[in-house]
């Protein structure tokens, strides 16, 4: 049913300021701001998944629902959407492995539907057609597009059977690391990783943390640290043959990771 990760959608306070951190983040051109149902809307590509940053600009439904969101958690990491090539067959597909689809909306050039929070684990999930990715692989600059997004849940074997056997993605991983459980399914040229969370038993699941490729991580350190970002040292990831370092600020509350892969990628 899906293909690949399309985009994520991170709901800020301000666009104009959170387009501008991840337009230095990414090393990306954030799109005209457009405004729909109250909310003000910028996407920045990188090589394989997009960022849509969202805030309330007025009043409308979505609007509405962002300022919730941002009372509730804050900012951050709010919803998925995953594309898929026939909207009518996974939103079928969806019914039958009762996760409760919405209605189908078009809007331009595209047609999306939401899976029911109340079947996906507290999770804003959404499925996509459009005739072409919001992401452009020419666009991929030190920051080669998004490796990972990370999900915490205290109900594993729920998350498991909800992205595996219901969405459909490829399951590559399923063990125990440092003493905690963690799952990774292969969706396109992103993984979306599944991590164990004793700390909130019976919770909604989190939508979490991004974690970008990058090329070189002295570089794209040295460029971060110009910037402006906070940011970690370099160190060893914990995948043999990987170096990452954490951005501590300007994020817009989603924890962010950066991994430079070894030359093998399984």
């Amino acid at each position: 049913m899906i293909r690949q990760l399309d985009h994520v959608v991170i709901a800020v306070r301000d666009v104009a300021s959170a387009s501008r951190a991840y337009a230095a983040l990414l090393g990306a051109t954030p799109s005209d701001a457009i405004v729909r149902d109250g909310a003000a809307m910028v996407s920045l590509s990188s090589g394989n998944v997009a960022v849509e940053l969202m805030a309330p600009a007025g009043e409308g439904d979505i609007a509405d629902r962002l300022r919730v969101a941002l009372d509730e958690s804050g900012e951050g990491l709010k919803s998925l959407v995953f594309a898929v090539e026939d909207i009518e067959a996974a939103h079928r597909r969806a019914e039958r492995v009762g996760l409760a689809p919405l209605p189908i909306v078009t809007r331009g050039a595209s047609r999306s539907f939401r899976l029911d929070s109340a079947h996906t684990g507290g999770v804003r999930l959404f499925i996509i057609a459009r005739a072409a990715p919001l992401a452009d692989p020419a666009c991929a600059t030190d920051v080669l597009g998004l490796d990972h997004v990370v999900i915490r849940t205290a109900n594993m074997d729920r998350a498991g059977a909800l992205y595996g056997a219901r969405l459909g993605l490829d399951m590559r991983l399923d063990r125990e690391v440092m003493g905690r459980r963690l799952m990774f399914f292969r969706c396109g040229d992103a993984v979306v990783e599944v991590a164990e969370d004793t700390t909130r038993p019976g919770g909604a699941d989190l939508l979490w943390g991004l974690s970008w490729r990058i090329a070189d991580a002295d570089a794209a350190h040295a460029r971060l640290s110009q910037a402006g970002f906070a940011v970690s040292e370099v160190r060893a990831g914990m995948k043999p043959g990987t170096r990452v370092f954490t951005v501590r600020d300007g994020t817009c509350g989603v924890p962010t990771l950066m991994i430079e892969l070894s030359p093998k990628r399984d």
